[in-house]
């Protein structure tokens, strides 16, 4: 039997790949496959789709046999996805024949699968294409082709995770070049210092030939010789106290503003960068890049790098004086530097691998404190606090291995260079005995050599260690211009347009827009009028938040347009246009601080009456009033201090006092309870007057003030009109509408108390 396997069966279990090759015929080729993990009622379930070159196969665990369809005229395999779950269905010409249910992680791989389906099709009805082709999609960003099984692209993924360069480390000149004069005169210090440190070997020279020898010869100290060589030692030592305390001092300073721009910069970046970015990133990822990288860059370029340039500086002059003084002797000296310099580049390219995974791995031990800690009260309600500690366990074993790999090359590496330099010292100390015997140099020169070629290996020591420094530096750098080199999604316009004033106007042509691969809303056509309240409703998934972050320009639509007063809004400065907008969310975010800073977030410069009579009209004033310190009672993280009910109209007296003229509400009083939702709805009546308001409520009930209600179905719109007139056709809306009235009333009547009695005779009734 002559069958070929898709060389990514490989990560398939074993059993799966056993079961498959009994069903396999002759000449029947595997193309593409997928694994799925939900059956029909939604159950997590393992399931295999494969296709081949002769038709199309698919399995559930709970299934005895294999299922089946070869190609012919009619069939047509598509997916869709609702409420979070995707649907793969397969139809012939007359009904639909099949389908399966899969998790929207695996949305990319169906796609693929489809496509492969599609051209073994279209291969059998034309015979246009290559029997054994496989289908290979094409990333989008570097047009390499998608290996049918993964969602990333290989090629884009090793870039994403190839290693540094040292090199990376000269894209740190765009933060230092505004203190180039600054730097200058560091390293003019550096020179000067590191020469005058090398003052004192070359005086013990005439110092040793020309008193302390004579004088064990028999002959009188010399005093005036004395005082001067001794003075000259000290005013060496002196001066080279002075400068390098200065040059230090300078050169500090100037490390710490490139530091301090390097992460201002880094955080300003970020913040302008999409939201699509963040959805994909982190929190403590993005944390530790802009906080120990930096830190680790800064200590990089305020100590290391300044030590580096005295080693370089005091290496070259050591060597030239040593050439000076005996060219044959120095030759000696510098017999081990090739050696070490081939342990370096050796070295070098498995520390910068292996600080480069460090940094991740890290970042993933972040990661887990930056989800427990602010949901801390969600893990202790579930009682996984030994969970979460197996998770920061794991995420630090991981560290602590990766960390173990790399300290076992730096351990052999450092020492290994000290040998060699005691090595070079010895040969220096043979050679220098065996000239001194044949009167080729004084004991004089041999004390100064060993004093200059002592100062030469430690900085060839110090050299040597600072390959690992760099390295991490190197990493480092590598985060921070990952986040800088990334461009945003929502750009700003290189010829914005200015309103002076916005009436409200809201239209929408031919929007769609797609998340990845996946078609989140396609066809919207929508025009709202000035100072109109209308509802977005439908199901979950339908598309209604989309829409709003389409029209806050959270996200830019991948087809038609948005005008806002009859100007698209990818024409306006996104700042500027973003003013005009006030965003109430379902869940609130309240940032550590005063109330009355958390309602003048927007307006930071607000007065405090401008406040005040914003918290009035959001019905906050009464309670704040309550709080010990009124409007500067803190609210604690996240405003952990307060109801959710206050949360929110906190956030309804912060849209109020920017006093926008569109206004988002989104689910404002689905997660506060029948009591609280009358207490903000009153302060939404006061929001929404006069201003263009687009509206997401889960409950219906609530829309029925929006002059239209704009129903949502799978991405599209389906119907529009006011909650009397919906209610009349009796359509998609209705259907919604008595759906929910059923489940409240089932509520209500789940919640009355049975009323128990008993009879004479002590029966219960």
């Amino acid at each position: 039997m002559q069958q070929t396997l898709n060389p990514s069966l490989n990560t398939l279990p074993q059993a799966w790949v056993d079961a498959l090759l009994s069903q396999l015929a002759d000449g029947e080729n595997v193309l593409a496959w997928i694994k799925i993990d939900l059956n029909t009622q939604l159950h997590f379930s393992e399931g295999l789709i494969v296709v081949t070159n002769q038709r199309l196969l698919a399995k559930m665990t709970s299934d005895e046999i294999w299922q089946e369809w070869r190609y012919r005229p009619g069939l047509l395999l598509t997916q869709r996805d609702h409420a979070g779950v995707g649907y793969l269905e397969l139809f012939d010409a007359h009904e639909r024949l099949t389908y399966w249910r899969y998790r929207l992680g695996n949305d990319i791989a169906v796609s693929r699968l489809i496509s492969c389906f599609m051209r073994q099709l279209d291969y059998h009805l034309t015979g246009k294409l290559p029997l054994l082709t496989s289908e290979q999609a094409q990333c989008p960003k570097c047009g390499a082709p998608l290996p049918a099984d993964q969602e990333e692209c290989p090629v884009c993924d090793k870039q994403s995770h190839a290693p540094p360069s040292t090199w990376t480390l000269l894209r740190l000149w765009r933060f230092a070049k505004p203190y180039k004069w600054r730097l200058f005169i560091g390293f003019l210090l550096t020179l000067c210092s590191t020469a005058a440190t090398l003052v004192p070997p070359y005086l013990t020279m005439p110092l040793m030939d020309n008193v302390l020898i004579p004088y064990q010869n028999g002959q009188p100290i010399n005093t005036d010789l004395v005082t001067l060589y001794l003075s000259g030692l000290l005013g060496a030592a002196v001066l080279a106290w002075i400068l390098g305390w200065t040059k230090t001092y300078m050169l500090a300073l100037i490390s710490e503003r490139i530091g301090a721009d390097l992460r201002t910069t880094t955080y300003e970046h970020l913040l302008n960068l999409s939201q699509q970015y963040f959805g994909g990133k982190r929190t403590g990822d993005l944390m530790a890049r802009i906080g120990a990288e930096t830190d680790r860059i800064n200590l990089f370029l305020s100590l290391h790098l300044l030590d580096f340039a005295t080693d370089v500086i005091m290496i070259a002059m050591t060597a030239m004086i040593l050439v000076s003084i005996n060219p044959w002797l120095a030759l000696v000296t510098l017999v081990p530097l090739p050696i070490i310099a081939w342990l370096i580049h050796l070295v070098r390219d498995r520390l910068r691998i292996g600080f480069e995974k460090v940094d991740r791995i890290w970042a993933e031990v972040n990661n887990v404190l930056a989800d427990t800690i602010p949901g801390i009260r969600v893990v202790k309600a579930f009682a996984q606090e030994k969970r979460e500690s197996a998770r920061f366990h794991a995420a630090n074993q991981r560290n602590l291995q990766i960390n173990d790999r790399v300290n076992r090359i730096w351990s052999l590496f450092t020492p290994t260079v000290i040998l060699l330099t005691e090595v070079g010292l010895l040969i220096v100390w043979i050679f220098g005995i065996w000239q001194i015997s044949k009167d080729e140099i004084t004991v004089g020169v041999l004390t100064a050599f060993l004093a200059y070629i002592g100062r030469f290996y430690l900085r060839l020591d110090s050299m040597s260690r600072i390959v690992s420094i760099t390295q991490k530096a190197a990493a480092g750098t590598k985060r921070i211009f990952d986040i800088l080199d990334h461009v945003s999604s929502v750009p700003e316009s290189s010829n914005p347009v200015h309103l002076p004033t916005v009436h409200g106007q809201i239209e929408l042509r031919n929007v769609g827009f797609r998340y990845g691969t996946r078609s989140v809303t396609r066809d919207i056509n929508l025009l709202i009028k000035p100072g109109e309240m209308v509802g977005l409703v439908g199901h979950s998934g339908s598309g209604k938040s989309t829409l709003v972050n389409l029209i806050c320009r959270f996200y830019d639509v991948t087809e038609g347009i948005i005008l806002v007063d009859g100007h698209d809004i990818r024409s306006l400065p996104i700042a500027e246009y973003r003013k005009h907008i006030g965003l109430v969310l379902q869940e609130p975010f309240l940032f550590y601080g005063t109330i009355a800073e958390n309602i003048a977030y927007g307006k930071p410069g607000a007065a405090r009456s401008e406040i005040v009579a914003a918290a009035r009209a959001a019905h906050a004033h009464e309670f704040i009033l309550r709080l010990p310190h009124g409007y500067d009672s803190l609210v604690g993280e996240r405003g952990q201090a307060l109801s959710g009910g206050e949360r929110q109209r906190i956030s309804i007296a912060r849209a109020l006092l920017i006093n926008p003229r569109i206004l988002i509400l989104d689910e404002a009083t689905s997660s506060v309870d029948t009591t609280t939702e009358k207490d903000i709805q009153k302060a939404l009546d006061n929001l929404v007057r006069g201003r263009t308001t687009i509206a997401i409520a889960h409950r219906l009930s609530t829309l029925r003030e929006a002059s239209r209600l704009i129903v949502l179905d799978r991405g599209k719109i389906v119907e529009i009109g006011s909650h009397a007139e919906l209610m009349a056709r009796e359509g998609y809306y209705y259907r919604l509408y008595q759906a929910q009235a059923r489940n409240v009333d089932t509520e209500d009547r789940s919640f009355v108390v049975p009323i128990v009695e008993h009879s004479a005779a002590g029966e219960l009734k």
